[in-house]
């Protein structure tokens, strides 16, 4: 019964992170689009947070059902919620496409200048496998797929996996209470980055998480080069073993670096790395190819999620733990590189606009 409900969630899980940016990006305006669609990453960390807060308390048989209230609001919510413009107008459906932007715009608005706007940009004939020879379909399909790759190999869930041994290693006398904190950390930062992408831009807040995560995951590397005895690396790769294995006598101060390092990194992250490509995974694709590259977007994050979590042991007992935090930190860079010259600026362009740059492109 475990294993089925964990399938289930698995399944609804993926369905969701599929679905939601793009309906968020094809309902909203473009002025408030990039904070919309923040909001995604937004509502993931906050129930995160939720979790560790409840979890301080709650058995975790309770905690499962709490966690089922959330997607029955959803689903409420969602009976009332109209269909959007864009998918409307694809399957013809031009009246019920008016009443829906009168529904999400308000009365006061020229729905039908609109409605011509989208219509002008969506096209008759369906997706074949030849057409991904387009540049217009395939390189807005790598930018997010390459995108997806990196947030995860950013080494984002390997470290808030070992978020609780590292809080522990620096003395705190209450880890999960650490977690939280962590949690926190999250939430505040994914709130900035949604009040601000809209003003400073996609690329920007790109740039400056990746730098912050490149000098935190560093920093990582820096901190277990300093405290680990020589030639214990490449014997154990047990995490765990490798914190409390410290040389004798080595600074205790040296544990805050871990922390501050964490912090760092967890803030780095939130900033934009964590939301910003779910958000740019939105906007980009053609109307046509939405669904299937939206799809492969989401089954590389889902993929690597797995892959750099599973294999983050290994990559210990190969490279050693500064090692792996250093690789970290050179994908970090390269993020940064990406981003600098292949993803495009979506600020302030209707999905129609973006979808025509690629076309020119």
């Amino acid at each position: 019964m475990l294993y089925f409900g964990r399938i289930l969630t698995g399944l609804a899980s993926g369905i969701t992170s599929l679905v939601v940016p793009v309906y968020i990006s094809e309902i909203s305006h473009t002025d408030v689009r990039g904070m919309l669609g923040s909001f995604v990453q937004l509502m993931v960390v906050t129930g995160i947070l939720g979790a560790y807060i409840a979890g301080l308390t709650l058995k975790w048989h309770w905690l499962a059902v709490l966690c089922s209230f959330p997607p029955c609001v959803m689903l409420l919510f969602m009976l009332f919620m109209p269909e959007t413009p864009r998918f409307l107008l694809d399957q013809k459906k031009r009246a019920e496409a008016i009443a829906a932007l009168q529904f999400l715009r308000g009365p006061y608005v020229d729905h039908e200048w609109e409605c011509r706007q989208i219509e002008a940009n969506v096209e008759e004939e369906g997706l074949s496998l030849f057409e991904f020879k387009n540049p217009s379909i395939y390189r807005p399909l790598l930018i997010g797929v390459i995108l997806m790759f990196l947030q995860q190999v950013t080494g984002i869930n390997a470290v808030m996996f070992y978020a609780e041994t590292i809080f522990e290693d620096a003395n705190f006398q209450d880890s999960r209470m650490a977690s939280v904190v962590v949690g926190f950390i999250q939430v505040c930062f994914t709130a900035v980055a949604a009040l601000i992408i809209d003003k400073t831009g996609r690329k920007v807040l790109l740039y400056v998480s990746g730098m912050i995560m490149a000098l935190s995951t560093a920093l990582f590397g820096f901190y277990f080069k300093m405290v680990l005895p020589n030639g214990n690396n490449s014997s154990n790769t047990d995490l765990w073993f490798t914190l409390n294995s410290v040389t004798p006598g080595t600074d205790t101060r040296l544990s805050w670096l871990a922390v501050v390092s964490l912090g760092l990194f967890v803030a780095g992250f939130a900033l934009g790395w964590g939301p910003v490509p779910w958000l740019v995974m939105s906007e980009i694709f053609p109307l046509k190819a939405r669904g299937v590259s939206s799809s492969a977007c989401v089954l590389t994050n889902w993929v690597m999620a797995f892959l750099v979590t599973k294999e983050f042991h290994d990559f210990i007992g190969f490279l050693t733990s500064y090692g792996t935090f250093w690789l970290f930190s050179a994908f970090c860079c390269l993020s940064v590189t990406f981003a600098a010259f292949y993803v495009p600026e979506t600020k302030g362009r209707t999905l129609e606009q973006i979808e025509a740059y690629f076309r020119k492109s």
